[in-house]
């Protein structure tokens, strides 16, 4: 049986420890990236710091992810980041603007959510085109 879609992997990214795939090609091209953490691909820790260090980390897996699937940040065309706390938002949104610099920006959701693998703050999912 031939297979219906392409997972994606690459060691510039944080290998995933949970039974699920960086990302996943659909037969039509389109690219679906689970969430990203600001995790640091080489020891697997959170970065610490504020939380745009861990935004603009999960930010740049996600941009590792997309590049081993032949895409980039550039045709990402729907974001879901996921917070503990809204009141980060700011902070946040100043990192994500450095990384979605071109128009029309990406369609995005941002939820607050009670807590996160890897007791971390922020995760970020992306969905984008080859």
């Amino acid at each position: 049986m031939e297979a219906r879609h392409q997972a994606v992997s690459t060691k510039e990214a944080p290998i995933p420890r949970a039974p699920l795939s960086q990302a996943i090609i659909h037969p039509n091209g389109m690219i679906f990236c689970s969430g990203a953490l600001g995790q640091d691909p080489t020891t697997h820790r959170i970065v610490e710091g504020p939380i745009g260090d861990r935004t603009k980390q999960a930010l740049k897996n996600l941009s590792a992810v997309l590049e081993a699937a032949n895409s980039s940040l550039e045709h990402v065309i729907k974001v879901n980041i996921f917070m503990t706390s809204m009141s980060d938002i700011s902070a946040v949104n100043q990192v994500y603007e450095r990384f979605f610099v071109w128009n029309p920006l990406p369609a995005r959701t941002c939820v607050a959510v009670k807590e996160l693998p890897n007791a971390t703050d922020i995760e970020i999912e992306a969905v984008a085109y080859p």
